[in-house]
């Protein structure tokens, strides 16, 4: 199946539409969680609405940068299971449990707080 013809200015929602076609034209993206998939493009979005757009001064900001898989140093699950963290390991969805450094304690249950989404950042 070859790659479709691309749209003169492809926006956010035919991107996210297209991550089907992407996984069956290349199998090592269905390793990748759907929703870190969709948070990338999101990210590609904010990038270049902010570039397109001034900020309060009237100044644009700089073109996005390309990011190669050397510079691309964290991603977003921005939904994750409230019983995903145990003692010092976190267990995310097609990744298994990873060593977590937590530099904050989590509120506790009983204030109302909940885990919404988990930021893995690689370390330097």
């Amino acid at each position: 199946m070859p790659i479709p013809q691309l749209r003169d200015n492809p926006d956010y929602y035919s991107q996210k539409r297209d991550l089907v076609n992407t996984k069956d034209k290349f199998p090592d993206y269905k390793l990748i969680h759907s929703q870190v998939l969709q948070d990338c493009i999101k990210r590609v979005k904010l990038a270049f609405d902010r570039w397109f757009k001034a900020d309060k001064n009237g100044q644009k900001l700089g073109k996005p940068r390309f990011k190669g898989k050397g510079r691309y140093r964290s991603f977003t699950y921005p939904q994750i299971k409230q019983d995903c963290i145990q003692e010092n390991k976190i267990n995310l969805p097609k990744i298994g449990n990873i060593k977590l450094i937590q530099h904050r304690p989590l509120p506790k249950r009983d204030t109302g707080a909940t885990k919404r989404e988990a930021h893995i950042i690689a370390s330097a």
